[in-house]
């Protein structure tokens, strides 16, 4: 049983800027906030994004103040006439915008020890909702601010990501810790990765049991080729939550052991490179059609010290041509046939071969094929089909987890 820990917390992220929901920038500022609240113990729930519009960022904050005392903001603060965050939290508060020389002189020195000239405009950022708590910025030139009501707050911090991580972790965390009596609590997270096995298959192997648990909990996040299994505990103490996740880890392993690779930051490369040394078993790919991907991911095998031959083909048809193969076969008999051949001429090899129609880059359902793929290792093979062509931004990651899963699993039933 778990030791009392003080009330839970719950905190949300509101990211602010019509370029995230363009697909101009990545949100890497949620990610890491979230990722922050997860050490301090803060429960999240919700992550919004919200364009440049005053009615719509106010909007949200409102939203997210009905569902979590805090609540912090990214990006807006800027001088520009679309920098709207300080006016949304204003109206979303209630209060009015207030002036701050001090916050002026301070963003003036800025841009003097930048030997540039402020302009007019950079007097927007002098302006936070009245009654806030001014957050100094020393590495940028947008000052942040706290807006308490109540039991709950609004954090709002500049969205470049420089700024707001050393606002955060210098500034927000220790009013964190000290506003909401944080310490009493932490969450920890564990991820097993699995290969060779699908989501619901891995799925009903663990267990209704596991899956329903509330704390620790287990959730599934499936890749190509690839599923992870995440354990997360709330507990008063780090040692206490790496105890719970001990428990289910030992529990999740009896179940799963054998799909398992690895855990947190292990990969696939590295488990194939350890199966394939273990099996004294080398490395051979054929790619037709196709950029060299697999060849390349190959090279760091081959630089570890595991034989590795490669093929280049540049064509379905030259595939066809070594492999005297007929032209109603589909891709993936022409992959199956080439990876049998390469298998059987090597020996103790892992043959790896991806047939892709010449010139497709871009990407159809499934049942379309483009791409096809298989594997074999002792006269097992693994085959699938894909419908991106072989010169996809998708083949390079889908292609090589693929692989190298079905890969490792051969081996690992070989043993």
């Amino acid at each position: 049983m778990s030791a009392p820990f003080p009330p839970a917390i719950n905190a949300e992220i509101v990211a602010i800027g019509t370029e995230l929901l363009l697909g101009e920038i990545t949100d890497t500022n949620s990610v890491y906030l979230a990722r922050q609240l997860r050490n301090l113990g803060v429960n999240l729930f919700f992550m919004t994004s919200v364009g440049d519009n005053e009615g719509r960022i106010t909007e949200a904050i409102r939203l997210a103040l009905g569902r979590a005392q805090i609540v912090i903001t990214c990006g807006g603060l800027g001088p520009t006439v679309d920098d709207m965050t300080r006016q949304g939290v204003a109206a979303a508060a209630g209060r009015e915008l207030e002036f701050h020389p001090h916050l002026l002189d301070a963003i003036a020195a800025r841009f003097s020890s930048f030997r540039a000239a402020m302009t007019a405009n950079n007097t927007r950022q002098a302006y936070v909702p009245k009654g806030a708590l001014i957050i100094d910025n020393p590495v940028g030139t947008a000052p942040a601010f706290i807006v308490e009501e109540g039991d709950t707050c609004v954090i709002s911090l500049p969205g470049v990501p420089r700024e707001m991580k050393f606002l955060f972790e210098e500034r927000v965390i220790p009013y964190l810790r000290e506003h909401y009596q944080l310490g009493g609590s932490i969450i920890k997270a564990r991820v097993l990765k699995t290969a060779g096995i699908g989501e619901s298959v891995l799925d009903e192997q663990i267990g209704e049991d596991l899956l329903t648990a509330s704390n620790p909990t287990v959730g599934l996040a499936a890749h190509s080729g690839q599923v992870d299994v995440r354990i997360t505990a709330k507990a008063a103490t780090e040692a206490e939550a790496d105890a719970m996740i001990g428990q289910f880890e030992a529990v999740l392993r009896e179940r799963i052991g054998p799909y398992v690779f690895g855990a947190d930051g292990d990969t696939l490369d590295e488990a194939l490179q350890a199966a394939l040394r273990d099996a004294g078993a080398g490395l051979t790919v054929l790619e037709a059609g196709v950029a060299p991907v697999l060849a390349e991911r190959a090279g760091q095998l081959s630089q570890a010290g595991i034989p590795v031959e490669t093929v280049q083909l540049a064509d379905e048809a030259a595939a066809r041509e070594r492999l005297k193969i007929s032209e109603t076969a589909t891709l993936r008999e022409i992959a199956e046939a080439a990876a049998r051949e390469l298998s059987a001429q090597a020996g103790q090899t892992v043959a790896v071969a991806t047939i892709s129609r010449a010139g497709d880059a871009g990407d159809q359902a499934d049942s379309t094929e483009r791409t096809a793929l298989a594997v074999c290792f002792g006269g097992k093979i693994r085959s699938r089909s894909y419908g991106f062509g072989g010169h996809s931004s998708e083949a390079g990651q889908f292609l090589v987890t693929w692989a190298w899963a079905m890969a490792w699993r051969l081996l690992r039933d070989s043993a």
